[in-house]
Order: C-alpha cells, then sequence, then structure tokens
C-alpha cells in the first residue's frame, strides 16, 4: 500500500484529533453578515489603530495564511469577493474554538464571528472573538499563492487554480457577465430565447463530426448537437420573427487553442432580414458588449489593440485570396488552383470543387493575417449548402464570416428559403458523405418545414468562448472554460 502523503498525514491526524475532542469540523451551517468587498473604501477614513466596536462582523472563507505570535495570531481568509486579515488573542477564544484554531492548516475553510479595527499599519481587520472551523480540508495547497504554474494541473483541476489565482475567478465573471449582455442586447431588440434538443435524431446545420449515442427504449441512434440551426429555422417557418438560443454545441473534432469539442454557441434567426441587415446587427452587438463589461470599445488583446467601434471592414473572399494569397483565382485552372493551395501546405489529396480550393487558399493565407475585426463576405456557393445565392454574382452566396485576432469568431447566411434548391444542395451533401466525414446528411422533416414556407431570414452563429478570449486577454479557450475536455488521467 502506498505510504500517505505526510501534509496529508498531519492533516488527517488532526481531524481525527477535533472529532474526538468533540468538534465537529463539518458542522451544517453558518451564517455570514458579510464578504471582504462589503468593506472596500467603507472605512477609508477611520484612523490606524482606531476599532468598531458597535459593529459585529461575520465572515466565512479559506484560510489562506497563518502568521502565530505565541498568545496571539494574524491570518487572512480568502472568500469569494477578497481576502481578509483576522487577528485573534488565543486567550479570548472559547475552548472549542480554541481547539478549532489549533487544528488548522492553511487550506481549511473558517468562520469568524468579531468588530473591525484598523492595525497600527492601517490596514481593516476584524478582531475575532469567535473561531469554528467549517471544513478541515485533506488535501494540501499548492505552495505557490500566486498561481498554478502548471497548465496539466491549472485545467484539470480547475478547483485549485480558482483558489490560487483571483484573477482566474475575475476571467469567469467577466465570461458571465458577457453573457448577460449578449442576452440583454437581443431581448431589448425584441428576441424570444428558445432552446432546441441536445439528442438529435439527424445532425446538421454545420460541417462537422457528431458525437453518437444510443437510446435504448426506442432503439435508435441519436447525435448530440452540432449547431440548432435546422431547429431554429423551424420556429421561423412556425411563426416566430426573432429567436435565439445560447447553449452547448459538441463536435467530435480536434483541440486546439480556439477548439473544444463541447463549446457554447449563440444563433438567432431573423425574419424579413438578409446578411447586410445582419453584419450591422452583429457589429453593433459585440462593440456595444465589449464596452458595457470592459468600458471600451478599445481592448488589448496579447499586446495588440483590437478595436470593435463601428464600422467593421468587409471583405470578400475573392478579394481576401488577392491581398494575402497574392494571386487572382480566375487566372488559373483547377489544377493549378490545387497545386498553388499545396505549394501553401495544404494538406487535400485531391482537386476538390473549385469553391472548396479557393477557400483553403483563403484559410491558409489570409485568415492568420486578419487581427481587426473584419466581415468577410461573399463565399463560393460549394461550400455554403443552406445559405441563398448572391444577389448579383453567380457562383457566390450571401454569407459573412466575422474574424479578429486570426480567429473566425461566427458565421452568417442570408437563409436560403428556396424549397428545391435546398433539396438540391442537401442531395449534393448527402452524396459526399462517402469522401467527406463532415459533410450534412439529408434531413427530410428540415426540408418539410422549408417546403410549408421560410420568409426571407438573416441568421448568425456566434462562438461565444471566442468572444470571451478576445475581451478577457486569454490565450486559449481552455482559460475561459471552467472544465476543457482533457485526457482521462
Amino acid at each position: 500500500m502506498q505510504k500517505e502523503n505526510p501534509l496529508k498525514a498531519e492533516k488527517r491526524k488532526k481531524l481525527h484529533d477535533l472529532k474526538e475532542k468533540g468538534v465537529n469540523p463539518y458542522p451544517h451551517n453558518f451564517a455570514p453578515t458579510h464578504q471582504k468587498s462589503d468593506f472596500d473604501g467603507k472605512y477609508d477614513d477611520l484612523e490606524a489603530g482606531g476599532q468598531l466596536e458597535n459593529e459585529v462582523v461575520v465572515m466565512a472563507g479559506r484560510l489562506m495564511t497563518r502568521r502565530d505570535m505565541g498568545k496571539a495570531a494574524f491570518f487572512n481568509i480568502q472568500d469569494e469577493t477578497g481576502s481578509m486579515q483576522i487577528y485573534l488573542k488565543l486567550a479570548e477564544l472559547p475552548e472549542k474554538d480554541l481547539e478549532s484554531f489549533n487544528h488548522s492548516d492553511i487550506g481549511d475553510i473558517v468562520g469568524v464571528k468579531g468588530h473591525l479595527f484598523k492595525t497600527k499599519k492601517g490596514q481593516l481587520s476584524v478582531r475575532a472573538s469567535e473561531y469554528t472551523m467549517l471544513c478541515k480540508t485533506l488535501e494540501p495547497l499548492p505552495e505557490k499563492y500566486h498561481g498554478i504554474a502548471d497548465i496539466e494541473i491549472k485545467y484539470r483541476y480547475r478547483h485549485l487554480d480558482l483558489i490560487m489565482d483571483p484573477k482566474v475567478r475575475d476571467v469567469f465573471k467577466m465570461r458571465s457577465q458577457i453573457m448577460k449582455e449578449v442576452r440583454s442586447f437581443l431581448d431589448q431588440r425584441g428576441f424570444l430565447e428558445v432552446e432546441t434538443p441536445v439528442l438529435q435524431p439527424i445532425y446538421g446545420g454545420a460541417s462537422a463530426f457528431p458525437f453518437t449515442t444510443h437510446h435504448r427504449a426506442l432503439d435508435m441512434q441519436l447525435y448530440m448537437k452540432i449547431s440548432p440551426e435546422l431547429y431554429l429555422k423551424r420556429l421561423i417557418v412556425g411563426g416566430f420573427n426573432k429567436v435565439y438560443e445560447i447553449g452547448k454545441n459538441f463536435r467530435n473534432e480536434g483541440i486546439d487553442r480556439s477548439h473544444n469539442p463541447e463549446f457554447t454557441m449563440l444563433e438567432f434567426y431573423e425574419a424579413y432580414t438578409d446578411y447586410n441587415y445582419q453584419m450591422k446587427q452583429f457589429e453593433d452587438m459585440i462593440s456595444q458588449v465589449a464596452e458595457k463589461v470592459t468600458g471600451s470599445m478599445k481592448v488589448m488583446y496579447q499586446g495588440k489593440e483590437i478595436n470593435f467601434a463601428p464600422p467593421w471592414r468587409r471583405l470578400s473572399v475573392m478579394d481576401g485570396v488577392k491581398e494575402y494569397a497574392g494571386f487572382n483565382p480566375d487566372d488559373l485552372s483547377d489544377q493549378e488552383l490545387f497545386d498553388k493551395i499545396k505549394s501553401f501546405g495544404s494538406d487535400m489529396k485531391k482537386p476538390g470543387l473549385r469553391g472548396e480550393m479557393i477557400m483553403e487558399a483563403f484559410e491558409l493565407k489570409a485568415e492568420p493575417e486578419i487581427f481587426q475585426p473584419t466581415f468577410i463576405i461573399d463565399h463560393p456557393v460549394e461550400i455554403s449548402p443552406l445559405t441563398k445565392e448572391h444577389r448579383t454574382t453567380p457562383g457566390l452566396v450571401e454569407r459573412f464570416e466575422p474574424f479578429c485576432a486570426g480567429m473566425e469568431i461566427g458565421n452568417a447566411y442570408t437563409e436560403l428559403n428556396d424549397p428545391e434548391e435546398q433539396r438540391r444542395r442537401l442531395e449534393a451533401q448527402d452524396r459526399k458523405r462517402d469522401e467527406d466525414e463532415e459533410a450534412q446528411p439529408m434531413d427530410e422533416d428540415f426540408l418539410h418545414a422549408i417546403e410549408v414556407g421560410m420568409p426571407p431570414t438573416g441568421g448568425v452563429g456566434i462562438g461565444l468562448e471566442r468572444i470571451v478570449m478576445l475581451l478577457t486577454d486569454q490565450p486559449s479557450i481552455r482559460d475561459i472554460l471552467f472544465f476543457p475536455t482533457m485526457k482521462h488521467k
């Protein structure tokens, strides 16, 4: 049997000693009256050495530092809002409270009751007259107080990361605020928040490989949602003019700085609009959310300034290839185009559809260079099976993808609502499935809805984690997911 870590063994011994002395190290409840933030800026005028005898303070938190001074002690407890210094004299504690204090270790969760005072150095503190053990811990905290350097520990044991680094908690609080502001923006514009199935008999709405599962009672294979698009369009067909969903999508794909198999997507659809209208709405949303949560439409990301203020640049796919890849696709044959993208490092095995190869050139050469918010517009029809054809340029569709800091942060269309054309597009996708595992399968129920009739509609999808990354200045999606997907240890 493996010998227990000496620090953990010592903590376990203290736990058992407390129980033997009749002290319950795991009481059922506690009632704090204050948090650290309640005092921020409130008693700045209290003189050093001054006391507030009449205000009783009850606080709870995790013991993070401790300085014993013989008959007295200073220590800090950390609650959700910050760290508070506590002072006590051992002789003033009741016997059970003294036992709790003497058996306390860094990392234990404790409660104190006392009154406020300022030390001679001017630090606001609590002079405790009561001390309660609320949770005797067994696992020692990491040694470094100012954050965890080991990425494996940081992501796998997020609870330790949150305890040791208050800045990490601030990032996740900002994430929550971003979500609230996005909802507020759409709610104020009359959108209805809805939910669509996570388990679907046919997946669709994106080019991605799904996760599969089996429903035993119905004896059928189901797929986890890769996109809510086809269901949200059914609601537009049903008569709702403005709908949105914020929810988890699941794509069985690789993991990198901007991809996680489980992620949060916002999709919204609005009847009687097109992609031009939605471009304006998109830049309004992101710029306003940025200003609400950071105080400015200009933010710093990885040492460079991003300006979200509208209007954002509009750049067509073809112009992007010309500008960043240095050639005009119209000047090349299909074979020459294939040879060109292979020289850029493409892993395509053979020439594909012309639109696919043009998009490959754009992705390889243009995407990494686009830092400021930019709408990439007017994509080849071959890669956009759910999008309405461009009203003036044959072979293209009315689609935009917003990019920022080298990342795609969304996708949007003037939605295809011609039922015969939609059937042709999905049939073409279905025929590709033997050679393209991310091609979309035929969905007769969705086609039924389109045949019932969908009004002209603009639709938008936004990868909210990538917005959070940009507004919180975090380099990886794993830094703004509480629990990123990791290989089982």
